[in-house]
């Protein structure tokens, strides 16, 4: 019994060193066959039951968990996510009465195909996050509203620009190296060294000497070098361009954003192209604004959680965009009916209606509910959600660590519903 429960507790090769401590020496893979002989715990159907999914390994291999919401223990594993293993386990057990999930299609699908019967409850969580993220790309779209641009800017933007005749911009490491030794050379042109005494001086060669002599200009000698060939980023310049003088300064970041918008290459040639042209531009005079990830921040928290600081803040914000005055309004409506449990009835709610329809903003959040109105109804009503069942997620990732990858699929189910 005692080796049951160490290696229930720590698998194989931990177990194995804590056993070796208790004086009895056992292998690990001794341990992890007795994990795996045992018999499965006897279990009741449940009436109220969670479904999520957790990952055997991530991005690759998925399987679901099932937790009894009220007793908050384990029921059983499957091993994978599709809607036909979990119409066959709810198949089995017609005493289910309500099943808390995500909205993941293929629980919908299965939960709707063998449990009629069962009420499904969206979890609130998912509903909250899923709203969190369509009004950060709302607050985003309307970024412009976030600082005015001051009439300023284009005048400081216009007097500081490199001349015409230059490639390359002031404060670009190659050119000014280029200058500089342009203006040395004809410095000891000038008190009467010869060029291969130059090129002896400087470390240069002799041609290069020649050719730093006949330029009258530095200028003169970028030709050629920074001639304009169309790349894949020409398209997307003024967009980065756009979001420099909006105060966005992290290449990462515009990469991340261009990307979404279809530019297929990598993040170097977009670092390439702010620290040549962009980074000697003249940012935004003023404060700095708030980013968009803030401002949604500050719209998804309780008025009285937040800073006089930030109140301030987004109170500017919202004077200066009525369209996400209106968003957050739906937020609040929203954060209202989740937190009290005042949403609508699933049977009664009006589909057509547009009281819980939020107008401009966040439309594709407000259409997708509606394709499992029923289930979010639910999730908006009854007291049941998924929180049980994300800890046992959590607790999956430790039991899985655990076992450097020993840990397949019977021998972590053994652990699940076993080690509780």
């Amino acid at each position: 019994m005692t080796l049951v429960s160490v290696g229930l507790a720590l698998a194989g090769r931990a177990g194995a060193r804590m056993s070796d401590a208790f004086g009895v020496r056992v292998g690990r893979n001794t341990l992890l066959r007795l994990i795996t002989s045992l018999p499965d715990p006897p279990a009741a159907t449940p009436r109220v039951v969670g479904v999520d999914e957790y990952a055997q390994r991530k991005g690759r291999i998925y399987g679901t968990v099932l937790v009894d919401v009220e007793t908050r223990r384990p029921v059983d594993l499957l091993p994978n996510r599709e809607a036909d293993t979990l119409a066959a386990w709810l198949s089995e057990r017609p005493g289910i009465e309500i099943i808390c999930r995500d909205r993941a299609r293929f629980y919908a699908e299965g939960a709707t195909r063998c449990a009629p019967q069962a009420l499904q409850v969206a979890d609130r969580w998912h509903l909250w996050h899923n709203l969190g993220e369509a009004a950060e790309k709302c607050v985003f779209r309307h970024r412009a509203c976030l600082r005015p641009a001051p009439a300023l800017l284009e005048e400081l933007q216009r007097t500081s620009e490199p001349p015409a005749s230059s490639p390359w911009p002031t404060g670009h490491r190659f050119a000014e190296r280029t200058r500089a030794k342009h203006a040395t050379v004809h410095a000891l042109l000038a008190v009467g060294h010869s060029k291969r005494s130059i090129a002896r001086q400087l470390g240069m060669g002799f041609s290069t000497v020649l050719r730093f002599a006949h330029a009258a200009e530095p200028e003169q000698l970028f030709t050629g070098q920074w001639q304009s060939r169309p790349t894949k980023l020409d398209a997307f310049k003024p967009y980065l361009d756009e979001r420099w003088q909006e105060g966005c300064t992290n290449a990462w970041k515009l990469w991340e954003e261009i990307k979404e918008q279809g530019y297929p290459d990598g993040y170097g040639n977009v670092r390439a192209y702010v620290s040549r042209n962009l980074r000697g531009k003249p940012q935004p005079v003023g404060p700095r604004p708030p980013s968009a990830r803030a401002v949604t921040r500050w719209i998804l928290t309780r008025p009285e959680a937040l800073t006089e600081r930030d109140r301030i803040q987004l109170k500017d914000v919202l004077a200066n965009c009525p369209e996400l005055d209106t968003l957050a309004g739906h937020v609040r409506s929203f954060a209202h009916m989740l937190t009290q449990l005042q949403g609508p009835p699933a049977a009664g709610m009006d589909r057509s209606s547009d009281h819980h329809r939020p107008a401009e903003p966040p439309q594709r959040f407000a259409r997708h509910p509606e394709r499992d109105l029923d289930a979010v109804s639910a999730g908006l009503s009854q007291p049941w959600n998924s929180g049980v069942v994300e800890g046992h997620v959590n607790r999956i990732k430790v039991l899985k660590r655990q076992m450097f990858g020993r840990a397949g699929f019977e021998l972590l189910r053994k652990r699940v519903l076993l080690y509780s």
